[in-house]
């Protein structure tokens, strides 16, 4: 029966390397440059870009898009400017303008007597609505001179609403070298008596559009401009696509390795790798640029759509613009790591992280207990406790230390009984989230930035793999790492040891 064997490749898969096997056979000898080899190899996986070029003479082509990126993301989402328009006109039908809709809601039949403590109702919902012209005179005189013949009924009444449609042109565009805008304003304002308490809530929606306006002029070099900017929204998507290929090749040639070396392991040492180690050939830095590069693609396509007035989701190109910039930022701080006085921030987070997780999800239960329990308790009473989402944005202040006396002052005292009961839920939330658990949060945080502290003057611990990595002693700089068909380390490189 053949003997099982190991084959050990290089990390790049686009140079053609001498490719080892090992069997169990080998002489001690071939054991030991294989070996060798497959540490020179890991740990030129694990160099950082200037290390590299020392090595084998790579650009650091990843750090130089991502600076690329840096630049032209932000550049592209300040280009998202705020939308204002000052030139308004109702919506034009042939020769007459639209009119506004004016519609109530109410109980089909109703008689309401709360003197006597009785009701007939009928729970169906009917609806009447009138139209007024913008530019009809109105005149309010007696009920028989009326024209609307509007009559409201506050026992059985739901809602009315006024809903009307407005034209724009957002000329603020064109002294950012675009073309102007014309939006569509569909306003809807409506008056809520839903609860019947003697109080309505009046409401205001805006529904927008935004289109190609239908006959225009504009004098000088606009749409020049506009092919510009499409031009450059073009660059900044092969700039991310050609980060998202670099990074997409490292995280499979990373797992290619990690699998290389797995097998290696059980061969040579019979032993089965941690997953600890497993997880150090996978990078979530380029996880992280990934998720960044094709949020950035997507939003700036969505861009060039509203540029060329096919789309409107201001919102959405927003929030992946946005998220986008904000990746690429921290992405930034993967290369600080590489100088031991930067990297203490993110080995604090890496090394806290797992405990913060576990000590958020039980200070969790805690809070969403808090949660339920003022919701339903102190909800008809605190107007900061109506919702569950309110009572969770309060707590939350007031761990923050905010906004704590309007808090307890603002609880109605009807319920002698409800009202202590805040007292009680309220001071012991507050005692126990600031001087206990918030406080312990800060003590994981800190015992473990004082352990990474002293780890970086003593020394970290080692792991199998770094043991293992450790005994190869070769420089970045002692030429052991290149290949045949490796360029020539320029002596211009502002990378320096």
């Amino acid at each position: 029966m053949a003997n099982p064997e190991v084959v050990i490749s290089s990390c790049s898969s686009h140079e053609e390397e001498k490719r080892y096997t090992f069997n169990q056979n080998a002489s001690p000898s071939e054991e030991l440059l294989l070996e060798d080899q497959m540490r020179r190899k890991l740990k030129f996986f694990f160099m950082n870009p200037c290390e590299k070029f020392w090595a084998r003479g790579r650009k650091p082509w990843k750090l130089a898009i991502q600076i690329l990126k840096i630049a032209t993301v932000t550049v592209q989402y300040l280009q998202l400017r705020n939308v204002s328009v000052g030139n308004h006109a109702y919506e034009n039908n042939g020769t007459k303008q639209s009119a506004m809709a004016i519609c109530q809601h109410f109980y089909k039949q109703g008689n309401i007597c709360p003197g006597n403590d009785t009701f007939d109702i009928d729970p169906e919902i009917e609806t009447e609505c009138f139209f007024v012209e913008p530019d009809e005179s109105f005149h309010i005189g007696t009920p028989e001179e009326n024209k609307l013949n509007l009559s409201l009924d506050f026992h059985r009444l739901l809602t009315v609403e006024l809903q009307f449609k407005l034209k724009a042109i957002n000329l603020q565009t064109v002294r950012h070298q675009e073309l102007p805008d014309c939006y569509d304003f569909t306003l809807t304002i409506t008056f809520d008596n839903k609860a019947h308490s003697g109080r309505i809530k009046i409401h205001l929606d805006n529904d927008i559009s935004i289109r190609e306006c239908k006959d225009w002029h504009v004098s000088g070099s606009i749409q020049k401009n506009t092919h510009y900017m499409m031009i450059f929204d073009t660059f900044v998507i092969l700039t991310c696509l050609a980060s998202l290929l670099l990074c997409v090749r490292s995280v499979i040639r990373g797992l290619q390795l990690q699998q290389e070396f797995v097998n290696f392991f059980l061969l040579h040492y019979k032993k089965e790798v941690s997953v600890s180690d497993q997880m150090e050939f996978v990078n979530g830095w380029y996880i992280m640029i990934i998720v960044s590069d094709i949020l950035t693609v997507i939003g700036s396509i969505l861009k060039m759509e509203i540029q060329a007035k096919s789309l409107t989701s201001y919102d959405v190109c927003s929030i992946l613009l946005g998220t986008s910039t904000m990746l690429v930022w921290l992405g930034v701080i993967r290369y600080l790591g590489f100088f031991e006085k930067y990297n203490l921030l993110i080995l604090t987070l890496q090394a806290a992280l797992p405990n913060v997780i576990r000590f958020c999800c039980c200070a969790a239960m805690i809070y969403l207990g808090y949660c339920f329990c003022g919701w339903i308790v102190l909800g008809p009473y605190h107007e900061k406790f109506r919702s569950l989402n309110r009572v969770s944005e309060c707590l939350f202040s007031l761990i923050n230390g905010d906004d704590m006396f309007a808090t307890f002052a603002k609880m109605q005292q009807k319920s002698y009984l409800v009202w202590l009961f805040s007292r009680i839920y309220l001071y012991s939330f507050i005692s126990l989230f600031i001087y206990m658990i918030l406080s312990l949060f800060i003590a994981l945080i800190t015992d473990t930035y004082e352990t990474i502290k002293h780890y970086q003057q003593n020394g970290f611990p080692e792991t199998e793999l770094h043991v293992f990595i450790s005994e190869c002693k070769d420089l970045p700089n002692s030429g052991k790492y290149r290949l045949e068909d490796d360029p020539p380390v320029s002596l211009f490189c502002c990378c320096k040891k």
